[in-house]
């Protein structure tokens, strides 16, 4: 069973990653609206979960996240973490940035101790107002599942033009304030294999993240239900190896399996 979240405010969660975890999310509740379309992602593909509702706007995230606020501050529990996931693609909503923004202000007037996280996958941070308000966020969280374009056309799928190397360097630009999230995983999906854990993704991959020289590296496997069939998990043994060969980087990584 494929997950879609309510809008604009879900939770709170416990994350693998992040803690009590309170959800915002930027998409429609009722379907999912990605710049990518992963064939592992646990809201499904995006032509079967097509939304009809209209993205919320940023008053209505506001007064929503305000008032899950205010209810969490007498009835408790407290995040750990304000979280920008859900149905689809974060910075993809017209207004990111403010929304960012906002966001920032409510945390600090009720849960200052909270961080904020924003789950990308990157595709718009070549977009400046998209790049300037995730280096205003406490963990900008950026997915480079490879350096293989030819993998993410396979895997992630992308809707629109997606220039890797550009990306890529944007990634660079945020000097550090970034945390790269890479998802490993075996299988195989339209007869081809799907495994980036040889060395023939892994070894181009480790030197781009050394490149990019992020906070953190979090690895992670698949941990729910795919839209596609033939996928399998990556091992605790697979991933700690490549926590190894990062930390031998000197790069903070960390594994989810």
């Amino acid at each position: 069973m494929t997950v879609i979240y309510p809008s604009p405010i879900f939770g709170p969660i416990h994350s693998r990653r992040l803690g009590v975890s309170l959800g915002i999310n930027l998409l429609p509740a009722d379907g999912k609206f990605c710049s990518f379309d992963c064939i592992y992602c646990e809201c499904g593909f995006n032509k079967d979960r097509r939304p009809k509702q209209k993205l919320p706007t940023r008053k209505e995230v506001y007064d929503a996240l305000k008032s899950r606020l205010e209810d969490m501050k007498v009835n408790g529990p407290a995040p750990d973490v304000f979280t920008f996931a859900g149905n689809g693609e974060p910075t993809s909503h017209p207004d990111f940035a403010g929304i960012i923004d906002d966001t920032i202000a409510l945390r600090n007037e009720y849960f200052p101790n909270a961080k904020v996280s924003v789950l990308t996958n990157g595709t718009l941070i070549t977009r400046q107002p998209v790049f300037d308000a995730l280096m205003k966020v406490d963990n900008n969280i950026v997915k480079l599942d490879t350096v293989d374009a030819d993998y993410i056309e396979l895997i992630d799928r992308p809707t629109g033009k997606y220039d890797l190397p550009a990306i890529i360097q944007k990634m660079k630009e945020f000097g550090g304030h970034c945390i790269i999230q890479t998802m490993f995983m075996h299988g195989q999906y339209e007869g081809k294999d799907v495994s980036n854990l040889s060395d023939h993704y892994l070894l181009p991959w480790l030197q781009t993240v050394k490149e990019i020289a992020p906070s953190q590296v979090m690895i992670y496997t698949i941990d729910r239900e795919t839209p596609a069939e033939g996928l399998k998990k990556a091992t605790p043994e697979e991933l700690d190896r490549i926590v190894e060969l990062l930390e031998k980087e000197g790069l903070k990584a960390s594994a989810s399996y």
